[in-house]
């Protein structure tokens, strides 16, 4: 019989392969696992869901208080499209990037998937339900069909409601103002040159607009 030789990589010197090594810790570590007698104890858990309960909140939307419960993780965008069905806010990248749910929030524009839903009691929201309907369009809303400022549609509301937040504090605005004004809302399909030309057109036909080329 051919003996193994010492330096093999199978056997050590001392007759204990690895082999059996790995077949001894293989046992030892399942056995850690499956039994806690034999190591430390298991953790325990508590039954029932772990974290803050929800709570009731009132929320001041396009003029009108609507109550709902939320738990305290729970963003504005979130409420308004989940709790709310008010489903005009796109959630799209959901990390204060895009702009597809922008809202306006005392009268400043804010991204609603930034802003937890408890964060936003006590502050007056409008969003794009609030602007307009079908039968009586913002200002903003005709300057977007009359330039044809919307693809995809993703990103019109946020941009919609971005443009409306935006004349609110400049009027008479420079084209070079609106691209500044607006650089915080993207959109995908490439609709810039024409969001830009709805916004001068709106500020034409809103109160005290006048748009300068």
């Amino acid at each position: 019989m051919r003996r193994r030789k010492r330096n093999s990589p199978e056997l050590s010197p001392s007759g204990f392969s690895r082999r059996d090594f790995l077949k001894g810790a293989g046992v030892a570590v399942s056995t850690g696992l499956l039994s806690p007698e034999a190591g430390a104890a298991a953790p325990q858990h508590p039954p029932g869901v772990l974290g803050p309960d929800a709570v009731p909140i009132t929320l001041q939307i396009n003029g009108k208080a609507h109550s709902l419960t939320v738990e305290p993780r729970v963003t504005l965008l979130d409420a308004l499209r989940n709790h709310l069905d008010l489903t005009g806010a796109k959630k799209v990248c959901d990390r204060g990037v895009c702009g597809a749910c922008t809202v306006i929030m005392d009268g400043h524009p804010v991204y609603a998937c930034n802003v937890l839903a408890i964060e936003a009691e006590g502050h007056r929201i409008e969003t794009i339900e609030g602007l307009g309907t079908a039968a009586h369009l913002h200002p903003v809303m005709t300057a977007f069909v009359n330039h044809d400022a919307q693809q995809c549609g993703f990103c019109t509301p946020g941009f919609v409601v971005a443009c409306k937040a935006f004349l609110d504090k400049h009027p008479n605005p420079t084209r070079e103002e609106v691209e500044h004004g607006l650089g915080g809302n993207l959109c995908r399909c490439g609709t810039y040159a024409g969001v830009r030309e709805a916004v001068l057109e709106a500020a034409k036909t809103m109160k005290g607009g006048r748009a300068n080329g």
